[in-house]
């Protein structure tokens, strides 16, 4: 079974976009269902943006509009998902302590 086919059978044909800042909370950037949600999929991929499958959060984040900050009652969530990221990418999200340093 190829990662595509995986990626299918876990979600229902339904995709979301997260844009986090650092500074506020993450943002919805793109939403979508059918050939749109494989277009999300397929250009994560293209640029090498971790996926994280998770039906009952895609439906939660696909009901808010797309530019709009999550809600609070998502934070803890979402806030799994990026640790998630966070990991198999090696990030630290935490500020830097050498620019508190210079003070």
């Amino acid at each position: 079974m190829s990662r595509d086919d995986e990626l299918r059978e876990q979600t229902p044909g339904k995709a979301v976009a997260l844009h986090w800042d650092t500074r506020n909370a993450p943002r919805i950037t793109a939403s979508g269902q059918g050939i749109t949600a494989e277009q999300i999929v397929r250009i994560a991929e293209a640029h090498d943006i971790p996926l994280h499958a998770d039906r009952q959060l895609t439906e939660a984040l696909a009901q808010i509009p797309i530019g709009d900050e999550i809600p609070p009652e998502l934070y803890v969530a979402v806030a799994e998902v990026l640790a998630f990221v966070f990991a198999l990418a090696g990030i630290d999200p935490r500020p830097s302590t050498s620019e508190e340093a210079t003070d």
